[in-house]
């Protein structure tokens, strides 16, 4: 499966579950997800669905009515995506926890979804650009109208290679996909993170029993002197990590 989200290319994790014994990997006592060989697995078809390009299934669009910002919105979401039915733990803990936007710049969700993030920054912030990225072509298409339908000519959904590399945001808001594997998360996370504007700060939600506390580990070792990583807040079993782009290089 080709996730397209980093530059990690065909995921292979998935395919350990596929070719493990029956009894393992689909028996009535599994237990997803599980950790194998230190990597952590989930079932093929709760995680590999809607990390798809193009989701099996008829793309058929069905009303959904959410608050955002404040205010009740009635937009459109459709299965073949994550959590179609309304905004899910993760990203309700995320936007109750985040300041406000910067009111102006780049502004980027990293796996839109049917789009809560990117509207809510887009909201907030009706002088910015908001760029919202998946792989999805469902979902891309869903944060689209959704912004059309709120009157936001401010948001642009795509596939992230359709980003141009040389901009550089002032934040960052993600509920970044755990599910594709930490090879392929790490390389998501390699791609975009350093693209912060000087000054800027990412903001991401990880539950605790998903690996929030390693995440947060390997993101200190990995970054180079030029960014921070810390723990912002703990909230209903999430961690909220932040990543702050100095300003200036340490002396």
């Amino acid at each position: 499966m080709r996730t397209g989200y980093g530059t990690g290319g065909t995921r292979t994790g998935y395919s350990k579950i596929r070719n493990m014994p029956i009894s393992v990997a689909e028996g009535p006592q599994a237990r997803f997800p599980f950790t194998l060989q230190g990597e952590l697995l989930w079932r093929v078809m709760e995680s590999a669905h809607y990390f798809s390009a193009s989701p099996a299934g008829p793309f058929t669009r069905k009303p959904l009515t959410v608050e955002l910002a404040g205010e009740t919105r009635r937009l459109q979401t459709s299965t073949g995506i994550f959590s179609p039915d309304g905004i899910d733990k993760g990203t309700a803990v995320l936007l109750a926890e985040v300041p406000a936007p910067p009111p102006a710049g780049n502004l980027l969700d990293i796996g839109c979804g049917w789009g809560p993030i990117a509207l809510t920054m887009a909201l907030q912030a009706p002088d910015a650009q908001v760029y919202a990225v998946d792989v999805n072509e469902r979902c891309i298409t869903l944060t689209n109208e959704n912004a059309e339908t709120l009157g936001l000519a401010n948001v642009r959904a795509s596939t992230p290679d359709a980003v141009d590399p040389g901009i550089r945001f002032e934040t960052i808001w993600s509920n970044p996909p755990i599910r594709i594997g930490k090879e392929e998360l790490h390389s998501l996370l390699k791609l975009w993170l350093p693209r912060l504007a000087p000054g800027g700060t990412a903001w991401l939600v990880v539950q605790k029993n998903l690996g929030a506390d390693s995440l947060q580990r390997w993101l200190a070792a990995e970054l180079d002197e030029s960014f921070s990583v810390s723990r912002e807040a703990t909230s209903k079993s999430f961690r909220i990590l932040t990543v702050r782009k100095a300003s200036r290089l340490p002396q």
